[in-house]
């Protein structure tokens, strides 16, 4: 069975989400927030919040114990994107891309339904 969270409009680039939501699939649950809590990335916080919302959501709909669950997938997706602009020399503008991201993690607990 898979369980899932999803985190809509993380301000945080995908690319650097990324970096971090590649450490943790595979990896039972609580050894995955044990190494989340440790990584010193605002990243890390927000992968911790949507990871927690997920067994949360194992616990109270599914009945599903925690020490059983494991990260099957941590996706990160491409969210909407703030366009803004920075004055720059002599007059002139200069664009800044300011990225948001969804985060969307899977837990599984290895039984197919």
């Amino acid at each position: 069975m898979e369980i899932q969270a999803l985190t809509r409009n993380a301000h945080m680039s995908p690319k650097k989400v990324r970096e971090v939501a590649r450490l943790i699939q595979g990896r039972p649950v609580t050894e995955a927030i044990d190494f989340l809590t440790l990584i010193p990335r605002k990243s890390s916080r927000l992968l911790v919040k949507t990871l927690k919302s997920a067994v949360a959501n194992a616990e109270n709909n599914n009945s599903l114990s925690a020490s059983s669950l494991v990260v099957h997938r941590a996706l990160v997706e491409c969210g909407p994107v703030l366009k803004r602009f920075k004055a720059g020399a002599r007059g002139s503008a200069k664009p800044r891309v300011k990225r948001m991201s969804h985060l969307r993690i899977i837990l599984s607990d290895g039984k197919s339904n």
